[in-house]
């Protein structure tokens, strides 16, 4: 643990991180679980060192992005499995980018999964697990006051500079960026990027065999989802050291 952070009580565990609280009230810390949920957490499963893998791939992402100059609420890696970050008020809107046609996309529009799109679409789901994360429209959020309409627009600036990053990034791994999941929040006056940036909330193709390196391996049954994980940091460490 870093000595100039100590932890304290638990604030929220989720089906995937646990935020503990620390020493300074403007920094919590994001711990790594191997828990695993899918459909809404009907389904649920362990994925072992998988906290492990999305702490240290994550950490990666945010490093990068944060040399890209896109706001974002990581600070540093703590452990294998501890990150410290801002403290977010979270934004109850998930954005998800889409690159290629693939899951409820590929079911809601008919179409096969693989398929390329002419343009990224960006979609916009209320952050309800209760209602299953129903997507919604801008109208919606000024509607309900889920959010400003202008931090919406400001979002989706940045999440198309994101897109632009992430995807030449695992680009260079062999990776396709299929589609992944945003949420970001509010830090003082600004908007961050927040959360995380790992296999579970993005899909991950490998451009030459389209092996799934993702989530989906554990939701539908695939196999070796633990190897899935561990070849995706294997991919990002092997590209930092060479950079």
């Amino acid at each position: 643990m870093d000595k100039k952070v100590e932890r304290k009580t638990l604030i929220y565990e989720g089906k995937a991180k646990i935020i503990y609280a620390t020493n300074d009230p403007k920094l919590v810390i994001q711990y790594f679980k191997d828990d695993a949920t899918a459909f809404n957490a009907e389904k649920k499963g362990t994925i072992t060192s998988k906290g492990i893998f999305n702490n240290s791939i994550s950490t990666a992402a945010f490093e990068l992005l944060s040399k890209k100059n896109i706001p974002n609420h990581f600070v540093r890696m703590l452990s294998d499995r501890e990150m410290l970050v801002r403290r977010v008020d979270i934004i109850p809107v998930e954005l998800v980018v889409r690159n290629r046609i693939a899951g409820s996309l590929a079911k809601r529009m008919g179409h096969e999964e693989g398929g390329f799109l002419t343009r990224p679409i960006t979609e916009l789901y209320y952050k309800r697990d209760d209602l299953g994360d129903p997507m919604i429209t801008e109208e919606h959020i000024e509607a309900f006051r889920l959010a400003a309409l202008s931090d919406i627009g400001t979002i989706k600036f940045f999440a198309k500079a994101i897109n632009d990053i992430l995807s030449s990034w695992f680009d260079r791994m062999n990776i396709s960026l299929v589609d992944f999941k945003l949420e970001f929040g509010y830090y003082k006056n600004s908007l961050l990027l927040a959360d995380e940036i790992t296999p579970d909330g993005c899909r991950l193709w490998d451009k030459r065999t389209n092996r799934k390196l993702d989530k989906d391996r554990f939701r539908y049954n695939l196999g070796d989802v633990e190897s899935a994980y561990e070849e995706v940091n294997r991919r990002v460490q092997a590209l930092n050291s060479e950079e």
